[in-house]
């Protein structure tokens, strides 16, 4: 910097929403300490007693003009915005607040308000973000063989993702796997190794492998223009194209997450956390983990 000052005293500070882009050699040099994303729960609480409370000053109201629910709170919170903190939480609520401020001054509305969740388009728009778990079409999805319900951690916490395995007939074309879905390096190998793993151990397991001879495999994860990768959806690759081959579809209550090793070893995963919260809001009522991710459980709440 070339400026004349002691800077051995100095304790420099930086933020980071994911730690695989920092390079290497920098995150070296780096004590980390990892804060995990709030669960949905806190960001209602947060938004509750100090959000709501600050943007009601700002926008010159009082808490017994203006009410929002907690209900409203949670959806804006999941349908609204996508991230592991509060911000954009706190621009949407200050939006809401903005805009009842003003019905009240040109005399659209009198006193008290309250802000239902069913209120919410009306003040913010369509949401933003309806997750797939959601959506009323997510239960039938796994009704067809070779669909199989993963979980992920994207920056914004957990999520739940949906890994679909289809067979082509032989006269479409030549033997082989196709991959679609924006996957990584990583994914790409846990659907190879997966595929592998069953040629080299689905006899035992009862399943016709042989039909892979002569058919095309594709695997298939949506949604396609958000990027994946990680090793955490080799178990449900594996599960995918197992239910395929067998032709019985795999529990819609069900998902899972793991490594998975060539001779079938499943192997621990990171963000045990946030991934079970995610399968909670899905709705989904047991998780598979690798048994060596049991200590992670100490972080997630009962």
């Amino acid at each position: 910097l070339e400026v004349e000052l002691d800077l051995s005293d100095v304790l420099f500070l930086a933020t980071a929403n994911v730690l695989e882009h920092i390079p290497g050699p920098l995150l070296d040099r780096m004590e980390v300490i990892t804060l995990d994303g709030y669960t949905e729960d806190e960001k209602v609480a947060i938004a509750r007693d100090h959000l709501v409370p600050r943007q009601l000053e700002r926008a010159g109201l009082t808490a017994a003009e203006v009410t929002i629910t907690e209900d409203a709170l949670r959806r804006m919170a999941t349908e609204y915005t996508r991230e592991a903190g509060v911000r954009a939480l706190e621009r949407a609520i200050a939006r809401i607040l903005r805009k009842v401020a003003a019905a009240a001054d040109l005399g659209e509305t009198a006193p008290p308000v309250v802000v239902t969740a069913a209120d919410l388009p009306g003040y913010l728009g369509r949401p933003r973000y309806v997750p797939e778990s959601a959506l009323p079409e997510s239960r039938q999805r796994t009704a067809v063989p070779g669909v199989a319900t993963g979980l992920a951690v994207t920056g914004a916490g957990g999520d739940v993702l949906y890994v679909e395995a289809s067979l082509a007939d032989p006269e479409t074309g030549p033997a082989g796997l196709s991959l679609t879905g924006q996957l990584g390096d990583v994914m790409k190998e846990s659907a190879r190794i997966a595929l592998s793993y069953l040629r080299s151990r689905g006899a035992e397991l009862g399943l016709p492998v042989g039909v892979l001879k002569d058919r095309s495999v594709h695997v298939h994860v949506p949604a396609g223009a958000i990027p994946k990768d990680g090793p955490s959806a080799g178990v449900t690759m594996v599960t995918a194209l197992a239910s395929l081959l067998s032709g019985r579809p795999v529990r819609a209550d069900v998902a899972m997450t793991g490594e998975v090793s060539l001779t079938g070893r499943v192997l621990p995963v990171g963000g045990i956390k946030q991934k079970l919260l995610a399968a909670h809001r899905a709705g989904i009522t047991t998780v598979v983990l690798p048994h060596r991710n049991g200590p992670d459980l100490d972080d997630v709440p009962q």
